[in-house]
């Protein structure tokens, strides 16, 4: 696999030198291990022997497989979905992706909100939020089939009479959405910030002490701890190639370029990658921590920010019924996301999911003859509690979020 070269912007210099003598003296393991002199990069390349020691191939699978999904579902405008097949796709069932092909144990369905710290790697809520999935494929399959036009209680097409045509659930929620952005904050989100990134994780077992005596994976040029921190990475970066970025990567850029309030977060967040992986390779786990708390607060409100973003641009088109769907489901998803965030101070959502869920109960709700967002006459007000509440809670403003 070909890993991605991306400049550490904020670095003054070439790169950054790190030396001590002294030993971790926290050691949860009983062991005391010496931090070594250190080199930070400036790019998110790590080698050992020559050859490198960064490995996300599993996520760079799951980030295809989702863009696959996304591709097969946005067919449906012009030919009937079919729920079997996506069915097997979140699974990875039957051979039914055309672009990837990995054993049926790489899949987006396990990894859906299975966190360890957050799910304990799956439980009761675990299927709840795969069966919501499950019931966006059945709203995509549905609208692909009726041959209708979208209307209130009507799943179907919608033709702009400029742009790309979408479909529509009958409460006016658009199931492409709800799957891409949903699942980027219950798959990847959840898995970066809840899983790879947790000291619940990087510190298991003997990984302390076997990252410092670089005992390597088996048939691997990485040790457990290096591994789990590429695998938080790759799922921000790990369809990234040259320009063209995809998922969280595309959206973290998009928040950054919004307003000089923002510009940090894109540097911020690769800075702490290239930074704490760094950190692992010196034994420097306090330093390690430092940047996991960066990278958890900033991703964490990137989320936020495009979540007010999409529901503020959905507002300005109210008046124009489906017109403003798109961004409102946009929305959505990022509001999803929330459940998953993970504030560093308290190793929990800055949302909790009774939080999430009466915040999507009220985009959702609307009225038997007007469900959901067709509910134009009172989700302008909807909208912009939700907003303030997600913007007070992230030390932002409405104004700011809705640029861009």
């Amino acid at each position: 696999m070909k890993f991605k070269n991306v400049l550490l912007a904020a670095l003054p210099v070439l790169m950054l030198t790190f030396a001590s003598c002294s030993d971790n003296n926290d050691e949860p393991q009983g062991e005391q291990i010496t931090v070594l002199p250190y080199t930070v990069p400036t790019t998110y390349e790590f080698s050992r022997n020559t050859a490198t020691s960064v490995g996300f191939e599993d996520q760079n699978t799951r980030l295809k497989m989702l863009t696959e999904i996304g591709s097969y579902v946005g067919s449906g405008t012009t030919t009937p979905l079919t729920a079997s097949k996506l069915t097997d796709m979140y699974a990875n069932t039957n051979a039914q992706f055309t672009t990837v092909t990995a054993p049926v144990s790489i899949n987006l369905k396990d990894k859906t909100a299975t966190s360890i710290v957050y799910f304990n790697g799956g439980n009761s809520e675990s299927t709840s939020v795969q069966n919501v999935f499950q019931g966006a494929f059945t709203d995509a399959v549905a609208a692909s089939q009726t041959g209708a036009v979208a209307a209130a209680g009507v799943a179907g097409l919608y033709t702009p009479a400029t742009g790309s045509k979408r479909l529509f659930a009958a409460n006016g929620l658009e199931p492409a959405q709800v799957i891409q952005k949903g699942m980027m904050g219950a798959h990847m989100m959840d898995q970066v910030l809840n899983n790879f990134l947790s000291v619940t994780v990087l510190d298991a077992a003997n990984n302390r002490l076997d990252n410092a005596n670089k005992v390597l994976v088996a048939g691997k040029n990485y040790t457990e701890m290096e591994h789990a921190w590429d695998q938080a990475y790759g799922y921000i970066y790990g369809l990234d190639s040259g320009t063209t970025v995809k998922f969280w990567s595309s959206y973290i850029n998009q928040v950054s370029a919004q307003t000089a309030v923002f510009n940090s977060l894109k540097t911020d967040i690769l800075n702490a990658f290239i930074k704490g992986r760094a950190a692992i390779t010196g034994n420097d786990y306090a330093v390690r921590d430092q940047q996991i708390a960066i990278i958890k607060a900033s991703f964490s409100k990137v989320a936020a920010i495009r979540g007010v973003h999409y529901l503020q641009e959905g507002k300005t088109n109210l008046a124009n019924g489906m017109a403003a769907f798109h961004g409102l489901s946009e929305g959505y998803g990022f509001i999803m996301s929330l459940r998953y965030t993970n504030n560093p101070a308290t190793n929990l959502p800055y949302f909790t999911k009774a939080e999430v869920d009466v915040m999507l109960g009220k985009l959702n709700g609307g009225t038997a003859s007007q469900p959901g967002l067709w509910d134009v006459d009172h989700l302008g007000a909807k909208i912009d509690e939700i907003s303030t509440q997600v913007a007070n809670k992230f030390g932002f403003t409405v104004a700011d979020a809705a640029q861009g």
